[in-house]
C-alpha cells in the first residue's frame, strides 16, 4: 500500500484520518509539532504501519524529512480557526500560507503523486444572495485571516503547472464537529451540546446565520475519497465536503439538541459580530465521487452528550479542549 504524510495528524481531525487510513492498509507517517500534545495518537506507536515525525513546517529540512518515501500527502496542519488566527498572525501566515507552498513544493520535487489540501468553506465569506447556495465557482470572498491563508493556498495550487508529478487537490471542510481522540469543545455543536449537556445557560449570538456541518469521521473520508480516486476526476480541482442537507442556522442546531436535552436553557443575544453567513452545496463531490456522509448533526449531538453526561472527560472545560 502507498505511505501517506498527515501533517497535523495529531489534530482533531487528523488523529482520525489516520486510524481510517491503517485501517485500510495504509502505511502512515505523522508530521506534527504536538502543539496540543500527542495523547491523541500516542497509542499509534505500537502500530506496524506508523510512523511519527516530530518538526515545524516553517523548517525546510524537518519538510524534507517528513516527504522523504512518501507517495501522498493530506495537509491539514495549520494555525485552525479564525480565533486563533487572530491571536497568532504572524505564525498563520508562515505555517497556514507559506509553510504549505514549502511543503508542496519540496513534495513534488521529492516525486510525491498526491496532495490533498485542507481547506475551508469559510472561504465563502458572506452570501450575496442570502436564498442562494453557493457552490465551488461562486466568488469567494474571505472575512478572516484564517480563510485568506486557505484561498491564497488554494490559487497557489491550482496554478501550478498540469506536467508537476504532485497533483494537488483542495478540499473546502464544512464546519466540523463530533468525537476524536483530540476533542475540541470550541466548536459550535461540541460546544452548545457540552453546555445545555451540563445544565448551563447557553447564550447564543448570531442564531440567524447559515453554516454547513460535517462530522469529523465523513471530512477525514474525504481525504481518503481523493487518494482513491483516478487523478483525472480530482487532480487541480475544488470540492466542498459536506451534505446539502446538513446547512444549518445556530437556531436549528440548538433546536436538534433540544430533543435530547429538552430542559436546556437558552438565552439569544442580538449581535451580528460574524459576517460569516453561507449555505453550500455539495453536488458536486457527490456526483464526480460519489461520495455521501455517513453522520449527521443529530447523531453527533447524541454521542457528545452521552460523553459528557458519562463523565468521559475528566473536565469539559479544560484549555487543552480548545484551539484559543
Amino acid at each position: 500500500m502507498e505511505k501517506v504524510l498527515v501533517t497535523g495528524g495529531a489534530g482533531y481531525i487528523g488523529s482520525v484520518l489516520v486510524r481510517l487510513l491503517l485501517e485500510k492498509g495504509y502505511n502512515v507517517r505523522v508530521f506534527d509539532n504536538l502543539s496540543f500534545g500527542g495523547e491523541s495518537i500516542v497509542d499509534l506507536l505500537n502500530h506496524d504501519r506508523f510512523e511519527f515525525l516530530k518538526g515545524d513546517m516553517r523548517n525546510e529540512d524537518d519538510l524534507k524529512k517528513a516527504v522523504d518515501g512518501i507517495d501522498y500527502i493530506a495537509h491539514l496542519a495549520a494555525i485552525v480557526g479564525d480565533p486563533a488566527c487572530r491571536k497568532f498572525p504572524e505564525d498563520a501566515k508562515a505555517i497556514n500560507l507559506e509553510g504549505s507552498k514549502s511543503l508542496y513544493s519540496i513534495a513534488n520535487e521529492a516525486g510525491v503523486k498526491k496532495f490533498v489540501f485542507a481547506s475551508t468553506c469559510s472561504n465563502y465569506g458572506k452570501m450575496d444572495d442570502p436564498e442562494a447556495y453557493v457552490n465551488e465557482d461562486s466568488k469567494l470572498a474571505p472575512v478572516s485571516l484564517y480563510a485568506e491563508t486557505k484561498v491564497a493556498v488554494e490559487k497557489y495550487l491550482l496554478n501550478q503547472p498540469k506536467t508537476n508529478n504532485c497533483k494537488p487537490t483542495s478540499l473546502r471542510f464544512s464546519t466540523v464537529y463530533g468525537l476524536s481522540p483530540r476533542p475540541r469543545f470550541d466548536l459550535t455543536v461540541n460546544e452548545f451540546t457540552r453546555e445545555l449537556a451540563l445544565g448551563r445557560e447557553l447564550v447564543i449570538f448570531g442564531e440567524q446565520f447559515w453554516r454547513p456541518y460535517c462530522h469529523v469521521v465523513d471530512l477525514s473520508r474525504s481525504v481518503i475519497e481523493v487518494f482513491e480516486a483516478d487523478d483525472e476526476a480530482v487532480a487541480y480541482d475544488v470540492f466542498n465536503v459536506g451534505d446539502t442537507d446538513e446547512n444549518y442556522q445556530k437556531e436549528m442546531i440548538v433546536n436538534e439538541i433540544l430533543k435530547v436535552i429538552p430542559d436546556g436553557n437558552i438565552k439569544y443575544v442580538q449581535k451580528d459580530e460574524d459576517p460569516r453567513d453561507y449555505r453550500v452545496s455539495f453536488d458536486k463531490i457527490k456526483d464526480r465521487l460519489g461520495f455521501k456522509i455517513t453522520k449527521r448533526v443529530p447523531d453527533g449531538i447524541k454521542n457528545i452528550k452521552q460523553a459528557v453526561v458519562d463523565g468521559f472527560f475528566h473536565d469539559p472545560d479544560d484549555s487543552r479542549f480548545s484551539n484559543i
